[in-house]
Parts: structure tokens; sequence; C-alpha cells
């Protein structure tokens, strides 16, 4: 929810957050995706969540690129990456995933996800293990999603049988009156919402293509429900679950439940933080992913 914004045919050069960084892009399966790139080392991809961008990792890059050589992605039908008239099917996700990092090298990372990232990390450690050399799930993505999700906005998001058109132009119209209210069930601390975050988070919302890409994703959410959530006790990679205690889409119980399911996981709380407390809470966070990802 906390984006960044463009057109679909042009790609800023910089992201510009606590610091600058450049903005590349690669092709993968004929459609663009923008990418962040720092640091030199271990290789750390960050997969950012549901309806979100790679500005839910602002505050990770310079701690972690410290370290590692970090590679934050914005998902394809997200951010400033390309929105193809695509089914968003689980397994198709995963293959974008796939080909990026095959674009780009990479044989295996530390693949930290929040919230869907988390979803389409475990999907890559069950699918493809070899790729994955820890797990870190962030606020997310739990078996029985629609009996955890506890947020009213993201459950119409999911549920709605509107089409993508007449949703679009409702957002268009009426969008910005909705967009502190829902950004609101995702951050404990609402000083949080300032209007810089408000005015980047308004723009991503009228990108050409995105509503489409949401719904359909959450269309899609039996298809993960069915493929990937019965097989969640079967991961064996070394994996931490970090979990706001104030989080209002997915409440603590569920973290519990994906610790209790993954044998070995380590589980850390995070106090006064909501659903992505790697922005809320960066300097508690970080110190949780480095101390368990440095050697």
């Amino acid at each position: 929810m906390l984006t960044a914004c463009t057109s679909p045919s042009s790609l800023p050069q910089w992201f510009d957050a606590l610091g600058r960084l450049p903005v590349n892009s690669v092709t993968v399966q004929g459609q663009r995706i923008a990418y962040l790139d720092v640091g030199q080392g271990p290789l750390v991809l960050l997969l950012h969540g549901f309806g979100g961008s790679m500005w839910q990792w602002e505050h990770q890059q310079a701690a972690l690129s410290a370290h590692f050589r970090v590679i934050t992605p914005d998902l394809v039908g997200a951010g400033l990456s390309d929105k193809p008239d695509i089914e968003y099917r689980p397994d198709q996700l995963l293959a974008f995933l796939v080909g990026f990092m095959d674009a780009l090298h990479i044989p295996q990372a530390s693949v930290v996800g929040n919230s869907m990232g988390a979803g389409l990390a475990i999907g890559l450690a069950l699918d493809h293990p070899t790729r994955v050399s820890q797990l870190i799930l962030i606020d997310g993505l739990p078996a029985h999603v629609m009996e955890h999700l506890a947020s009213p906005s993201l459950r119409r998001a999911l549920t709605t049988s509107t089409p993508s058109w007449l949703v679009s132009f409702g957002n268009w119209l009426f969008g910005g009156l909705i967009l502190e209210s829902t950004l609101r069930e995702f951050v404990y601390d609402p000083a949080l919402l300032t209007q810089a975050v408000l005015d980047r988070s308004n723009h991503n919302r009228q990108q050409p293509g995105l509503f489409r890409a949401l719904l359909t994703i959450g269309t899609n959410l039996p298809l993960w429900e069915r493929h990937f959530a019965p097989r969640i006790g079967t991961i064996t990679h070394r994996t931490l679950i970090v979990w706001g205690e104030e989080d209002r889409v997915f409440p603590l119980p569920a973290g519990d439940q994906l610790h209790r399911a993954i044998t070995g996981s380590t589980f850390v709380t995070i106090p006064k933080a909501g659903h992505i407390p790697q922005w809320e809470q960066p300097e508690v966070v970080n110190k949780a992913l480095l101390d368990f990802m440095r050697p």
C-alpha cells in the first residue's frame, strides 16, 4: 500500500527514499520488471506484499546492504513493473520470480517476503527449494488466509465480484477519500501516514492496470491455498518468522500458527507495529534480520 508512482511507459532514474538509489529494470517473459540492487556480499531478495512495491523496503536498503547484496523488485503487476493482461495465478507469479532470478544470474538467495510476498517466498521454497538459502516471512502468509484475515478493506478486495474496469473507475472518482482509512488498517501508528506517504500511495492507485492485477491475484487465492498451504509443514529451510504485535490484517495468532507449522522456525514479534513492521519499526526488524542472516 505504501508505493511509488510512474506511468507504464516511463521508469524513473532514481528511487528517492532515505537515500538516492538507481532504479534498474530487466525483461522477464517480455515484461519489464523494475528493481533496486545495492550492496555486495551474500544475496538477499526482498518481496513486497499485495498492492505494495519496493517502497515497503525503503528502510532496509542501507541497513542490509552494509552486509549483503540486496535486490528489491517490484513484482509483476505492481509498482514500477509492467502490468500485463495475464491471469496472475500463483504459478505465474512464481514463474516470473524464478525468471527474474535467472535474468540476474541469482542461483540462490535469502528470501524475505512480507504478506503476499511471504506467500510467494513460501512457494519458491516449496517448488524451487535450491533457490532459497534462508527463508524470512514477515506477517504472512498463513494457511486458511480468509479465516485469519481481519482487514475489512483487504477482505473486500479479495472477495469482490465487481468488474475491474468499474473498480478502477470508482477508484478514480472516490479512491482518495478512503485511502487513509485503508492504510490505517495496515499501520499501527497513524502519525507515520504523512502527507508524503499519502501522496505517493495516491499516485500508485492511479496506475493503469493496477486494479485488474490486484483483483485477479485475489481471485486466484484459492489456488495458493490448494497447492502451497497444505505443504507449508514440509519446509526444511532455516526460517525466521517476524510479526507485528498490532497487525490488524493477520493478527498475531496467525503468525503463531505459521511458526508452529514450520518445524524449527524462529518466531520474533515486533511491538507497536502493524502489518508492515519493517517499515514501521525498521530498527527493531533490521536487527532481527541481521541477527538471523549473518553467519
